[in-house]
């Protein structure tokens, strides 16, 4: 799969709108067939940061998105919100789904 963790510092007056601003580009990725999730975090430390963690099955899924229109149309929106260029993750790894914290084990 191809993991993808990126933050994105919003701009103050949009923060508390993130999600809804986002909420197209949000809905539209996570219905691709090639998306295996697509999930937005709000910083504890930083109210105008959110955190963004996804996956694709794979290289051919993750070119999708992002030759997808909602994708060429998230960036021509979004950046007009954000303080500053969104920081990224990106790697491929040889799994399908999260992976149990065994050192944590929930009986």
């Amino acid at each position: 799969m191809i993991f993808i963790t990126a933050k994105f510092r919003v701009k103050p007056e949009y923060a508390d709108q993130w999600p809804q601003i986002s909420a197209g580009f949000t809905n539209a990725t996570r219905n691709e067939p090639g998306c295996l999730w697509f999930d937005w975090s709000r910083s504890l430390e930083d109210p105008n940061e959110y955190v963004l963690v996804e996956a694709f099955r794979d290289g051919e899924a993750g070119a999708a998105h992002v030759n997808s229109e909602h994708f060429k149309h998230a960036q021509q929106t979004l950046p007009q919100h954000l303080a500053e260029t969104p920081r990224v993750i990106n790697t491929s790894l040889d799994q399908d789904d999260w992976s149990l914290l065994g050192e944590m084990s929930v009986d």
